[in-house]
């Protein structure tokens, strides 16, 4: 029998988030998940997420999207995976909404 038990499903919408640019989407934060809201011509400054893979859906909106010296235009429906070592920078090309989820990388050799 499990030490623990599993956490309880969490159910919400994007539209119930108030925080922005980021916004916790759930409570428990293991993977840390959040929505990303930027409005036309808004950027976030390059940086990164030591320990961490990251996948990025765009949800609306138009996005330029740097990781290291590499750009890609993402648009709607397209999702994106990284490494949280790279030097990431989205730029919304016009209104954009991004679910982000930081995932832990394995460090305990699983």
């Amino acid at each position: 029998m499990p030490d623990s038990d599993p956490p309880q499903p969490e159910l919400t919408t994007l539209d119930s988030l108030t925080k922005a640019p980021h916004a916790e989407i759930f409570e428990e934060r293991r993977p840390r998940t959040v929505r990303l809201q930027l409005d036309a011509g808004e950027r976030v400054p390059p940086h990164t997420h030591p320990g961490t893979h990251i996948v990025l859906h765009l949800v609306s909106g138009h996005l330029e999207l740097s990781l290291d010296d590499e750009t890609y235009d993402v648009n709607p429906g397209e999702l994106v995976r990284c490494s949280g070592e790279c030097k990431i920078s989205p730029h919304a090309l016009e209104p954009s909404t991004a679910v982000i989820v930081f995932a832990p990388t394995e460090t305990d050799g699983e």
